[in-house]
């Protein structure tokens, strides 16, 4: 399948005016038999449920973790590793399970994935102790970047090719509004019910995900025969290497602030405790707009979205380091944040569909894999500036810094590729 010069899933396209490049073929992966437009949108839908579960399943756990301390008797530290078990499982899965699974009809892979993310959410539910809780939590993480991934890529063969990064926006719309409505919704069945009741929320969620994908998503292969080595080959193309690179550093700024939003908004802003469930829910509505703009303007242009995305990033969070004591200022840089990251990301996601095409699924499933990246190290690097004695608008300043990183990191992609083409 060719892509016109009107989008850029295979060239620089609009921005530049550049052909593709020569040295990388980049067919796309097509359906075994054309989809009709109401097939295509249910398809979609029943993706962006999945995509709802993990999000909740993902942030959930950070306004749960006083209870299950509490409920299994350890210190907030210690019931902390469910985070970072759970980001672990995503590293550690995405690339493993997209490569190992290359060979696989790609609605049973799916299947899979999500009867694994039941799975570790039942897990999670009953564990009788802290060590199995964190090993459920690991098992939830595994499915996480190769569902979301690999439904990004099935979600942009169900559509014609100047609509494929508005579907896998569309997909992606899913994870957004887990943090309005998903969130916040585990977070009140926690304090309320019990801890537990959230985790059986992320599970009933994940089966609701089993059935529509089972009924809704039509079956869905490569436009060529998958292999382990094509797909683990793509890891070495230079794009794709600096793409990954530039959303691993460049959105650790806006983890480094997401991380320490409570004290910010409370100790620097003014805002009272009973405000902050509020402020992250602007978050996701930032997320949610973001992701409905950044289908179009990425159909338009891959490289200027991306560029626009982590620019404004950066300008927000200058904005936040130095206006933080103003609290709709403060409330609006975090609803900016989540516009300007849902821009950067579906950009990043979209590259490096076109990057791969051959061999799409592990570097869509390592897409999720970086910004898990990005958010260890946010979070890292951020408490060591807090530690340090800086108070909590360093994080924003270190944030502003990371993406100044990413920035680079991301016009030397695209000068490097324009070159390329050049040749």
């Amino acid at each position: 399948m060719t892509v016109t010069r009107t989008t850029e899933v295979s060239a620089t396209g609009a921005a530049h005016g550049a052909a593709p490049p020569p040295a990388e073929p980049t067919p796309q992966p097509t359906p075994a038999a054309p989809v009709p437009v109401a097939t295509a949108r249910l398809a979609i839908f029943s993706l962006a449920i999945g995509a709802f579960g993990i999000g909740t399943a993902e942030f959930a756990t950070m306004g749960l973790l006083p209870y299950i301390a509490a409920g299994f008797d350890a210190s907030i530290t210690e019931a902390s590793h469910a985070v970072s078990l759970y980001a672990i499982g995503v590293v550690v899965g995405a690339p493993l399970i997209a490569a190992l699974t290359a060979r696989m009809e790609r609605k049973r892979l799916l299947l899979g994935l999500a009867l694994l993310f039941v799975i570790g959410s039942i897990g999670s539910t009953l564990a009788p102790s802290l060590p199995v809780m964190l090993a459920s939590r690991f098992l939830t993480g595994l499915p996480h970047g190769a569902f979301l991934g690999i439904g990004a890529v099935v979600a942009s063969t169900l559509v014609s090719p100047n609509r494929r990064a508005t579907a896998m926006a569309r997909v992606m719309l899913g994870l957004t509004v887990s943090n309005i409505v998903g969130v916040p919704a585990a977070a009140a069945l926690g304090a309320q019910f019990g801890w537990r009741t959230a985790y059986g929320l992320v599970a009933l969620i994940g089966m609701v995900t089993l059935a529509a994908v089972l009924c809704l998503v039509p079956r869905s292969a490569p436009a060529q025969a998958p292999s382990i080595r094509r797909e683990l080959g793509t890891l070495k193309r230079p794009q794709v290497i600096i793409t990954l690179v530039a959303g691993s550093i460049g959105f650790g700024g806006m983890f480094a602030v997401y991380t320490f939003i409570s004290p910010t908004m409370t100790e620097v802003a003014g805002l009272p405790a009973s405000a902050i469930p509020w402020v992250l829910a602007c978050y996701g509505v930032g997320m949610t707009v973001g992701s409905l703009i950044a289908g179009p303007l990425v159909d338009r242009s891959i490289e200027r979205s991306a560029l626009l995305g982590i620019s404004a990033l950066g300008v927000v969070l200058l904005v936040l380091a130095a206006l933080a004591q103003v609290p709709a200022v403060a409330v609006a840089c975090v609803l900016l944040l989540g516009v300007a990251g849902s821009l950067f990301t579906t950009a990043l996601q979209v590259r490096l569909l076109r990057e791969s095409g051959d061999a799409p699924s592990v570097s869509a499933a390592m897409n999720h894999a970086a910004f898990n990246f990005a958010n260890a190290l946010g979070a890292i690097l951020g408490a060591v500036v807090v530690d340090a004695g800086l108070g909590y608008r360093s994080p924003a300043l270190l944030g502003a810094g990371l993406t100044v990183v990413g920035l680079a990191v991301m016009i030397f992609a695209v000068v490097s590729r324009r070159r390329a083409v050049c040749r």
